[in-house]
């Protein structure tokens, strides 16, 4: 099984993670310059499109959502994102030379109407503290009941020599109230680009226990186990994540019982 995707160097669309017919996630990167044009149709997924630099001119479907995006890098600003829904043709048009965008794509049954999340519509939540301090955007996640079928996509900032997805958790099994079934991809970047971060990973049975060096631009899957990052002191970490499930799109992460704990002085 294939936990961790390294990004070559690449322009216009690099497809990182392709979905099969055991698989129902998807993940992308589209990068153009000024004026340069990326045209598909989103087939049987619902596409959280992610601006990640500059400026584009986004239609689908017809409906034409012109002058997107306001960050020149994802260390600048909240995104923009478009929501295309299955079945939809799609064209995307940079307006800069350093655009480039993320597409999280989930197999999907129902075509809902295509939106967009401005930035000023994206939720930011400080969670943690001592050495587990992070800063997630919420993008399409409570705002999206009613207008998405599976998808839910956010951004993690991550303190410099602090922890995040942490205290560890996992979302695995379907036994609510306990726990929900979700898998998620996570997608990084790190500044400096030299530098790295670490994705851990294990299972309660001790079958997984890996740690991975994760580089900027790397993309790592998690369908299983616990799942905690570390970000090194000196190194400014994101990760753009999106989960989906077969149980609707309900979060709730089953914590580590060895850091359990860790959640009361959260409280404090």
């Amino acid at each position: 099984m294939q936990f961790y995707y390294p990004c070559p160097v690449y322009k216009g669309r690099h497809d990182i993670i392709i979905p099969t017919d055991n698989e129902f996630m998807g993940f992308s990167l589209v990068k153009l310059g000024n004026q340069e044009s990326h045209d598909n149709c989103s087939g049987s997924y619902e596409i959280a499109l992610v601006i990640l630099s500059g400026k584009a001119t986004v239609t689908v479907d017809g409906q034409e959502f012109e002058q997107l995006g306001t960050r020149a890098d994802i260390f600048s600003g909240r995104a923009t994102t478009v929501y295309i829904p299955r079945d939809s043709q799609y064209r995307i048009t940079a307006l800069t030379d350093n655009f480039e965008a993320a597409l999280c794509q989930v197999r999907t049954e129902k075509k809902y109407s295509p939106f967009v999340v401005p930035p000023e519509e994206v939720k930011v939540n400080h969670r943690g503290t001592q050495l587990w301090q992070r800063d997630v955007h919420d993008i399409i996640v409570d705002n999206g009941e009613g207008r998405v079928e599976r998808i839910v996509v956010g951004e993690t900032y991550s303190v410099p020599g602090n922890w995040s997805s942490f205290p560890s958790h996992k979302h695995d099994r379907h036994r609510p109230p306990q726990e929900t079934e979700l898998v998620e991809i996570y997608h990084f970047r790190v500044e400096p680009v030299n530098r790295f971060g670490v994705q851990l990973l294990y299972t309660e049975d001790g079958k997984i226990n890996e740690a991975f060096m994760v580089k900027d631009r790397d993309t790592f899957k998690i369908p299983c186990g616990y799942h905690p990052v570390a970000a090194p002191p000196g190194v400014k970490l994101y990760y753009l994540w999106f989960l989906a499930g077969d149980h609707g799109r309900q979060m709730i992460p089953y914590d580590d019982p060895a850091f359990r704990d860790l959640r009361e002085l959260e409280a404090v």
